[in-house]
């Protein structure tokens, strides 16, 4: 397979992350979050993932294999000889998107988790006792 024809596999496979990512981001903007969704879209993203990494692992073995070096100075010189820069830049582009969106989405979920754990101390210190176990389940006496 050629260079140019792995990145266009692996753009693709960077935009429905991309695009997951981004259902994510709405779904935590909700005012009540829907957690069967969010479990839906990280099992989504759990194959997107192994789909990207498939395809990075047999790109970067082809590029071994034709001689180029390791790591991005080899992918660059590869890009570059196979007139494919472009392509190559623009994956690059996704990747980042993809993983900024990633770390505002794992902002978004500490913040929401400090609130909640703020709420449940809260609850305890009001009634006295543990409301909620370790678990995030009701306390039998508590109740």
């Amino acid at each position: 397979m050629s260079l140019a024809k792995h990145l266009e596999l692996q753009q693709q496979a960077i935009g429905q992350l991309v695009e997951l990512l981004e259902q994510e981001r709405r779904a935590l903007a909700q005012a009540r979050v829907d957690g069967e969704k969010l479990r839906e879209l990280t099992a989504c993203k759990q194959v997107a993932l192994q789909k990207l990494e498939q395809l990075e692992s047999s790109r970067y073995a082809a590029q071994l294999k034709l001689g180029y070096g390791p790591g991005r100075k080899g992918a660059l010189k590869a890009a570059h000889d196979a007139d494919c820069l472009a392509a190559w830049r623009k994956m690059q582009a996704l990747a980042l998107r993809a993983r900024e969106i990633n770390a505002s989405n794992g902002a978004a979920l500490n913040l929401r988790m400090a609130y909640n754990q703020r709420i449940v101390s809260f609850l305890n210190t009001v009634i006295g006792s543990k409301l909620y176990g370790p678990d995030g389940r009701a306390q039998r006496d508590a109740i």
